[in-house]
């Protein structure tokens, strides 16, 4: 079994240690006094359906080629982001400093609330709404939430959601290949180790 990642923010920059880090440009400050209060789930591959590369790095940083593949010419001119991508084999890749807002979520609304990009962050998963996720991607996924959690405790479910469920009818991912049981079970184990109840 690989072993767990652990991975803690640096507060002065928003930047995550033992990450790798290729920052968007494609970013920009959150409402004055505004702290992130949702996380939101995506699912992403370029080109569609396909793996590795590197496309999604391009892409949010606003250098897509939109010659290098027919379904790039309708996003190349796209300006978007995340704060974090977790990859097939667990690696993570921080684009937007998590206290700045990423441009993720588009128009979308949660609990009466618009414009979730000013109080969420978006944390994108390498795959597709028919293809499962890996366990590594779920594994660093649960590192991820936990580090969060350490700085906004309120960054716990029901604050952790799908693109689908901010942006209804218009985006479907993480999508049904997403095991949101599993994500929960392992988001309350890690609590409950942080707390020393459980070895």
């Amino acid at each position: 079994m690989d072993p767990v990642p652990t991975f803690s923010l640096d507060a002065a920059t928003g930047l995550l240690r033992g990450v790798r880090q290729v920052l968007s440009p494609h970013h920009d400050a959150r409402p004055l006094g505004q702290q992130p209060e949702l996380v939101v789930v995506h699912g992403i591959s370029l080109p569609p359906g396909e793996f590795g590369g590197p496309w999604i790095d391009r892409l949010f940083c606003g250098d897509l080629p939109a010659s290098a593949h027919p379904y790039f010419a309708g996003i190349a001119a796209l300006r978007v982001s995340a704060h974090l991508l977790v990859r097939r084999d667990g690696a993570v890749t921080q684009y937007v400093p998590l206290q700045a807002r990423a441009w993720h979520a588009g128009a979308s609304n949660w609990q009466g609330r618009d414009t979730c990009n000013d109080f969420s962050i978006g944390i994108e998963l390498e795959g597709t709404d028919e293809v499962p996720y890996t366990d590594a991607q779920y594994t660093a996924l649960t590192a991820l939430l936990e580090a969060l959690r350490r700085v906004w405790p309120v960054l716990a479910p029901p604050r952790i959601v799908g693109h689908s469920d901010v942006a209804p009818g218009r985006k479907t991912d993480p999508g049904p290949s997403f095991d949101w049981d599993r994500l929960h079970a392992g988001s309350d184990r890690a609590a409950t180790q942080a707390r020393g109840d459980i070895a």
